[in-house]
């Protein structure tokens, strides 16, 4: 069995790495190691994330996927959780939660007979759905009452928008006239394509 962690934070600005010691006490606690890290800094909403299609593709069956919560794995729409989860199942994955008590049978005997392996296997999986619907939902509901705030604050004549980041948008700026890839530049810096878009057609407008 390899434990394979998963770290994800939605930004560049928030920290992937937080929650690294709590996977390593938790595959500790279960007298094993850890095998890999994949650290990732992309939104939950998003299926194909590189770190977690990366995890993917280096898994083999039996192992294991170490996460803090399952919202660190998914806040997909439910189609989209339902293809994530066919790739996990298809590669043979166990999915471990630290915060979800009945996923951790997979990291240990705590059933011995095949009864109670296959109750314990449906409770966990039923439970993991619901709190894949939960983080979703939540995820949507931040969204709206970001939209609602934003839509107060504009009629208010308070809103001035995301301030734009001069020195991250020069270096990108410079990366794209040194003919890297948009997914190069993804890599090195954490953008998005559509930021890289926006510095492209910038360096356009000046060039014009």
């Amino acid at each position: 069995m390899f434990i394979r962690a998963y770290l994800r934070a939605s930004t560049k600005e928030q920290d992937a790495d937080r929650a690294k010691q709590t996977l390593i006490n938790c595959a500790d606690k279960h007298e094993h190691k850890i095998a890999s890290f994949y650290v990732e800094n992309e939104s939950g909403r998003k299926l194909k994330r590189p770190e977690l299609m990366k995890l993917l593709t280096e898994s083999s069956n039996g192992d294991v996927i170490l996460i803090e919560s399952i919202d660190r794995l998914t806040r997909l729409t439910p189609d989209q959780w339902e293809e994530l989860k066919g790739m996990i199942k298809a590669k043979g994955l166990h999915v471990v939660a630290v915060d979800l008590p009945t996923s951790h049978m997979a990291l240990s005997d705590m059933a011995s007979d095949n009864m109670t392996k296959g109750i314990m296997n449906a409770v966990n999986n039923m439970l993991v759905d619901i709190l894949a619907t939960m983080a979703c939902k939540d995820y949507e509901l931040r969204r709206e009452r970001s939209a609602q705030g934003v839509a107060k604050a504009k009629k208010q004549g308070l809103y001035k928008g995301r301030p734009e980041n001069v020195e991250r948008n020069a270096g990108i700026a410079k990366l794209l006239a040194s003919g890297m890839t948009y997914s190069e530049i993804q890599k090195a810096t954490g953008a998005s394509r559509a930021t890289i878009a926006k510095a492209r057609k910038q360096m356009t407008l000046e060039v014009a």
